[in-house]
């Protein structure tokens, strides 16, 4: 049997750990990616010389065929990425996400691989799971604008009782608060359409926060560990809107490549929407205070007390279903693993480009 696999956005950040993990487990790989100047910058990032690299667009039909070429399987990485810029790139990210999916769903119905998995997201969520005082669960909780213009951040019941935050399932139904999150739920169901119509198994893994060495640090969109980095490389203090206490699951990009691999290889994955993380919940502040830390330094963060279009307030993974039917079990978590990422922020070259960002987002209303 062969085992070959097709990689697209294997130069990007998740990607390239993707391409170690399946070359180290005996797989052969090629790679397709545009290289991004908003991820990559001017300096192309490193190939692998065990993996074949095809440079262009998803969306080029005739390069998307050649690059599948005798290829066994597809993992699907590329994607724009970035909730706040697609509330106003709204064009470019449904290109970039929904329309390259399709073009690639079109190859593979003339060249089908046994199976496809693509990467979605836990954005499709919207906010989390959470349940009342009395123990009824909430599944689409929501924050009215009255309350968040007084800064009371957290979501109530009807009667304006508070909700307890719970580790988030796949059971939760999807609830978009972005346009970044519409394109990931687009991309997740046309592959699962597709897998049910034409003889290719489809796997959607739901990302929650991916962290690690090798992020884009002078992205601002690329992720909050990242921007975090960014500010304080440059001794700046980090940005965080609302008051901090918003809590996620951080998990580490080892961790999420050997879940695509395992995703490629176990049988009861067929056809599922499997949830991605630590199954762990971390306060943004702590992230923060966490990351600075370990670069030795003393900054604090600003809180901003303001709110970001899109934006939700809690939603951490449960991971129950990974551990079941991947046997997923992360092995790198934040407060261990973030000692190595500020290693590898002190010899990385980070522009900072947070206060550009929130300056975009201002200039539009996507901040209030």
């Amino acid at each position: 049997m062969g085992k070959k696999v097709l990689v697209t956005g294997g130069c990007g950040f998740i990607g390239r750990q993707v391409v170690e993990e399946l070359l180290g487990n005996g797989y052969s790989v090629a790679v397709l990616d545009n290289l991004v100047e908003q991820v990559h910058g001017d300096s192309p990032p490193r190939q692998h010389p065990r993996a074949e690299y095809y440079i262009g667009d998803v969306r080029d039909s005739a390069l998307v065929r050649n690059a599948l070429g005798d290829a066994d399987y597809v993992i699907h990485l590329a994607a724009e990425v970035g909730v706040g810029q697609s509330m106003y790139e709204i064009a470019r990210y449904v290109g970039a996400n929904d329309l390259a999916t399709a073009v690639l769903l079109e190859c593979l119905i003339e060249r089908p691989v046994r199976r496809i998995v693509v990467a979605s997201s836990m954005s499709v969520y919207g906010e989390g799971l959470y349940e009342s005082v009395d123990g009824t669960r909430f599944a689409r909780a929501r924050r009215c604008k009255e309350r968040l213009k007084a800064q009371q951040w957290d979501p109530v019941d009807a009667e304006g009782k508070p909700l307890k935050p719970l580790a988030t399932d796949e059971e939760k139904p999807v609830d978009l608060a972005s346009i970044y999150a519409l394109t990931k739920y687009a991309q997740e169901k046309a592959v699962l359409i597709f897998g049910e119509a034409y003889p290719v198994e489809a796997v959607a893994l739901r990302l929650f926060n991916v962290f690690g060495p090798g992020q884009a640090l002078s992205n601002p969109y690329t992720g909050v560990l990242a921007n975090f980095a960014s500010r304080l490389a440059n001794r700046q203090r980090p940005l965080i809107f609302e008051d901090g206490q918003q809590k996620r699951d951080f998990v580490n990009v080892q961790d999420v490549a050997r879940a695509f691999r395992l995703a490629l290889e176990s049988g009861e994955a067929a056809g599922q929407v499997i949830n991605i993380g630590s199954g762990k919940a971390y306060t943004i502040r702590q992230v923060s205070e966490l990351l600075a830390e370990a670069m030795g330094l003393d900054i604090q963060p600003e809180i901003l007390g303001r709110l970001r279009s899109g934006d939700i307030r809690h939603c951490f993974a449960d991971i129950s279903k990974a551990r079941e039917l991947l046997g997923f079990e992360p092995s790198h978590l934040l407060e261990d693993a973030v000692g190595e990422f500020a290693e590898w922020v002190r010899t990385t070259d980070a522009v900072d480009n947070a206060a550009k960002m929130r300056q975009q987002l201002e200039a539009r209303g996507l901040v209030s």
